[in-house]
């Protein structure tokens, strides 16, 4: 990252009219925080902005600054849109009903009245000129919004910002720091020079409050190992700006639902250990959800719990069950020379170095977890050395083995040139032959008895 790179997307978003803001999928603090920021922050430099995001809002989030601006369907160049003014008109109802291959939408008014003047048709379109992906690796990271749009992101330019080290650059502008603690620290630089160029007082509390929210979720609160002094500075100046702390530390970290209490104790309760591979982790299912009155978007922090209540280990996993049938998989390590990107990209994911995630399909939680966890053992293995262990025990049990082979064959050797009595009165019947040495294949010390093997000689 350059600082002729934000030079770029500086002039690129002053020259935009019409521009689509895209935040990564789950939604979380961060992703939230940077996406809604920027859009209030555009909406003043007079702007088009949206924002589209096709899953729900955590719970948890929903009490930071203007989070109903965000849609969760692209328009596509397929759509007839239907549009119905009813400015002056208050609406009891809306009936659709299909009818012999034609659709039939009845508006029942509560109050005034509606005429064929209030109603307006068009059709849908690519109709932006400037996209902006922020805290996004992967464009797979927008989900359906990008499988179902792919030619959109041929067609508009795109402004990758970021601090995921797994980004794959994506963009026709990629601004990636992956020494930032959160995308809400690399756009603060950015609202200042649109501010400082346009002369506007470009960021108030509420933006503040945005951006700072995305820096304390992506730092635990200033715990995690990302926490670096420009995160502490900029922080600081948020907190100048006017961004409310308290408000985001009340509402993510000091309030829970009894719903989520006894998730976290479902989870808890099901961590698993292996010390020798040093990996703790847990999985949360439908039915736990169901069984607590939860919600998915509930386990937040709740892998930090299991940090914390694991000494000793290196890689921590919490696996969710989501309602749509795929697993989620959030990674975490305890030490910078375990890389949790590495893990996350061999599952299609993503993310830092000491915390990633990813998304398995077609696959139940059950496999799921037996498929991850056997993977962390091998990695864990290269890591630490069993393989090497594990190979010094065979070849030391080859070696044994040979050398019980050979002795067995120098046995056999004597066998075939002994003569092998039945009993010791059969032995005395044979008058030309007297015994040489005596032989006990099991234990040459012990006395003569059964099982024994002699050899005679004439």
């Amino acid at each position: 990252m350059t600082i002729n790179t934000q030079k770029q997307v500086i002039e690129l978003i002053k020259r935009s009219k019409k521009i689509l803001i895209l935040p990564s999928a789950p939604l979380d603090g961060d992703s939230l925080g940077s996406a809604i920021s920027m859009y209030l922050a555009l909406k003043k430099l007079q702007k088009e902005v949206t924002i589209i995001c096709s899953e729900h809002i955590p719970e948890v989030l929903q009490f930071l600054p203007n989070t109903k601006v965000i849609s969760n369907r692209m328009i596509s160049s397929g759509d007839f849109i239907i549009t119905i003014d009813y400015k002056n008109v208050k609406i009891e109802n809306i009936k659709t009903e299909d009818e012999d291959g034609k659709i039939n939408i009845t508006v029942t008014p509560k109050e005034g009245r509606l005429s064929e003047e209030n109603v307006s048709f068009s059709s849908g379109g690519i109709d932006y000129d400037l996209i902006i992906t922020v805290d996004t690796a992967e464009l797979t990271q927008l989900r359906d919004l990008y499988e179902k749009n792919i030619e959109i992101f041929h067609q508009v330019p795109v402004i990758n910002i970021d601090h995921h080290v797994s980004n794959s650059h994506f963009g026709k502008l990629n601004f990636v720091d992956i020494m930032a603690s959160s995308t809400t620290e690399m756009l603060l630089p950015i609202l200042e020079e649109l501010a400082s160029d346009e002369n506007i007082n470009l960021i108030d509390e509420d933006i503040a409050t945005l951006l700072l929210a995305g820096i304390i979720t992506d730092t635990g609160s200033f715990q995690n190992a990302n926490t670096t002094p420009k995160a502490f500075a900029r922080a600081a100046q948020l907190i100048s700006y006017g961004a409310r702390q308290q408000e985001i530390i009340q509402h993510i970290y000091k309030t829970k639902q009894l719903s989520q209490l006894k998730l976290w104790g479902r989870v808890l309760s099901k961590i698993q250990i292996d010390e020798k591979h040093r990996i703790v982790w847990s999985a949360v299912s439908r039915q736990d959800f169901k069984d607590t009155e939860s919600f998915e978007d509930q386990t937040g922090d709740i892998i930090d719990e299991l940090m914390t209540n694991a000494p000793g280990a290196e890689v921590i996993l919490l696996l969710k069950e989501k309602q749509d049938g795929t697993i989620s998989a959030s990674v975490r390590t305890t030490s910078p020379s375990v890389d949790a990107s590495k893990i996350a990209e061999a599952f299609g994911g993503g993310g830092h170095n000491q915390a990633a995630g990813f998304r398995i399909s077609d696959m139940s939680l059950m496999d799921a977890e037996h498929e991850v966890i056997n993977f962390l053992k091998k990695f864990q293995e290269e890591r630490l050395g069993v393989i090497a262990e594990r190979e010094e025990v065979e070849i030391i049990d080859v070696e044994g083995l040979m050398n019980k082979a050979k002795e067995a064959e120098k046995a056999q050797e004597i066998i075939k040139t002994s003569v092998i009595p039945q009993t010791i009165e059969e032995q005395k019947k044979a008058p030309d032959k007297k015994i040489k040495k005596e032989f006990n294949l099991k234990n040459p010390k012990e006395k003569p008895s059964s099982g024994m093997a002699y050899r005679f000689e004439d």
